[in-house]
């Protein structure tokens, strides 16, 4: 099979692309190295067989340049959910980046008749019914109410498929949104097949230290280096809570629609992720980082933020009917690897931070 995989330098297109040739599969990636620490994954993925490539997302002509593909993976995005509001990116750029990057990677996939696989967000899921839920704290971390009524789609499990994503869910989540009903509405039109993956937090060593793109390895990094750490929100609790999942868990399912096309179209999207087994609060985080590194305190700070929630875990019941599939790395091993690979880059966060 050849791939073609969109932002192949980060985090997530990286790991993907180092599994992709293992299993046998013919991938090139391109990635404009925007992101601060993506050139270090270039001659790495090279060595390892992957045709690397130099190309922006937003840039038509030279997305329409690249070469002819069986499946393409997009992988590139700015995932913060403050990008375009922090001051640091404008929402233009926001924009064009994880929308207008889309439509050209479609029209590349209509050209040649190729299929298209979008890895999407849980922050497509409407915010209000979130931040409104009514939570109460236990060991460490926030749990839905049982005594307060749950609103549609969302059970003990998490987050289904059927729960809102009316606005407001941020800039970012609007153009992943806009992405998937694009995505699917050409595939339809132009007759090829397209799977909609939205994944819960990814997390594993190698992601880049940023607090509003990679929370898991960010806490990790700062708590061993002994930098500042605030609970910001939520009285400065730190109770808020997140599931993850490894990107190597999205493998399998990977293989299984790079051979199912003819799927139906209502089981094209689907929730990926760590579930509860791995659902942890940064309170949580942190007594583990205080049991794995030594204590380091954490300042409380109850400053809200936008788009902030308490609780947010997917439920990914759908992606083991549909395709059988469920997560393999425990949150014990995302964490153990994160922390390896941190002891070992001692420059992570300097490497990979905001410039």
């Amino acid at each position: 099979m050849k791939l073609l995989i969109s932002g192949v330098c980060g985090f997530v297109g990286s790991t993907l692309a180092r599994a992709l040739v293992a299993a046998g599969h013919q991938v090139t990636g391109f990635d404009n190295y925007i992101r601060p620490g993506s050139e270090t994954n270039r001659e790495p993925l090279q060595r390892l067989g992957v045709k690397v490539l130099t190309a922006d997302l937003r840039d038509a002509t030279a997305i329409d340049a690249l070469p002819a593909a069986d499946f393409v993976i997009d992988a590139a995005a700015n995932p913060s959910v403050l990008a375009g509001i922090d001051g640091r990116t404008s929402s233009r750029e926001l924009v064009d980046h994880n929308l207008t990057g889309t439509i050209n990677l479609l029209e590349y996939c209509k050209a040649r008749r190729a299929g298209f696989i979008l890895l999407s967000t849980s922050r497509v899921y409407s915010i209000a019914p979130l931040a409104k839920l009514a939570v109460t704290p236990e060991n460490g971390a926030f749990r839905p109410s049982p005594l307060a009524p749950f609103p549609a789609g969302l059970t003990a499990a998490g987050l289904d498929e059927t729960f809102a994503t009316t606005a407001p869910i941020s800039l970012y989540g609007a153009t992943k949104l806009a992405s998937e009903a694009l995505a699917l509405e050409y595939g339809a039109a132009f007759d090829f097949p397209v799977f909609i993956n939205r994944c819960g937090v990814l997390a594993g060593a190698g992601q880049f230290g940023r607090a509003d793109q990679g929370i898991f390895a960010y806490w990790l990094n700062a708590h061993l280096r002994r930098r500042p750490l605030k609970y910001l929100g939520f009285g400065g609790h730190g109770h808020q809570v997140r599931d993850c999942l490894h990107p190597l868990d999205l493998l399998p399912v990977l293989e299984k629609q790079f051979a199912a096309p003819s799927i139906d179209m209502a089981d094209r999207i689907a929730n990926f992720s760590g579930g509860l087994a791995s659902a942890m609060s940064l309170r949580q985080l942190t007594d583990w980082c205080d049991a794995r590194f030594g204590p380091h305190p954490v300042v409380a700070d109850g400053t809200p933020r936008p788009f902030d929630i308490p609780w947010i875990i997917l439920d990914h019941a759908k992606a083991t009917r549909v395709w059988n599939w469920r997560p393999a790395t425990p949150v014990s091993t995302i964490l153990d690897e994160i922390s390896a690979h941190a002891a070992q880059n001692p420059a992570w966060l300097e490497l990979s931070a905001p410039r």
